[in-house]
């Protein structure tokens, strides 16, 4: 459902993604971890279409996301990293104005937003202003938006960051429902997240994919049964380079 194909971005003279392969299949959630600079967030942005490529593919559900942008994020549900949200609205109308956008009209809006709500445990605050809420249920807010359309593919980019403990645990068990049955790729650099929620993970380091493969495939790699020593063996280090 996800191809992407010897995908590079350069800022100049640095290649921030570094002719990066890899493919998610339905039912797969796909953990991208990495460093701070690996390129994580450039390569969400360009499998989404916000940022074009230098040179690669990415294809969507057989769509090639450079000659067929607006077909290929039809079929996306995208989660960016801060997501921006309309504090003075409501959360359901904030997901009403989301499925306006959507093209959903009638009684299959009604039934989407419904659904999101539902889905994301929003109930209790579907009729609070957003500026009223929680971190965790704005962050849930964020995430209702993307499933409006019911998306085969759900792209999220740190999805956890800035959660606590109780809230971080309910969207890792979310994702993992959902990856049941989409295509689901998210970044993140919080290693007990490819246990909690990945089918599969890779780590990129300086735009490159360095480790492919199951939680447990990764866990035995490392040698000591620790992912935080696979990342640390497999990664370079700031303080490293700098020496």
């Amino acid at each position: 459902m996800i191809e992407v194909e010897n995908l590079t971005k350069n800022f100049g003279t640095k290649a921030a993604v570094d002719h990066l392969s890899f493919t998610v299949n339905k039912g797969e959630v796909l953990g991208f971890l990495g460093p701070n600079g690996a390129g994580k967030s450039t390569t969400m942005r360009m499998v989404t279409g916000f940022l074009p490529p230098t040179s690669g593919q990415v294809r969507i559900c057989g769509i090639s996301m450079t000659d067929q942008p607006t077909e290929a994020k039809k079929h996306i549900g995208y989660l960016p990293e801060s997501a921006p949200l309309y504090d003075d609205m409501t959360v359901t109308g904030f997901l009403n104005f989301g499925a306006s956008i959507r093209g959903l009209t009638g009684s299959a809006k009604k039934d989407a937003v419904e659904r999101a709500i539902e889905t994301c445990f929003l109930q209790s605050v579907a009729r609070q202003s957003i500026n009223t809420l929680s971190k965790g249920y704005r962050h849930r807010t964020c995430l209702a938006q993307s499933l409006l359309h019911d998306p085969q593919v759900l792209i999220l980019d740190e999805p956890t960051d800035g959660l606590d403990p109780n809230q971080k645990h309910e969207v890792r068990q979310l994702i993992r429902r959902l990856g049941e049955n989409k295509a689901i790729l998210f970044s993140t650099h919080i290693l007990e997240e490819v246990e909690a929620a990945c089918t599969r993970a890779v780590i990129v380091d300086r735009g490159r994919i360095v480790v492919d493969g199951t939680p447990q495939e990764l866990i035995a790699k490392s040698g000591t049964g620790s992912l935080t020593d696979l990342f640390r063996q497999v990664t370079t280090r700031d303080t490293a380079s700098a020496a």
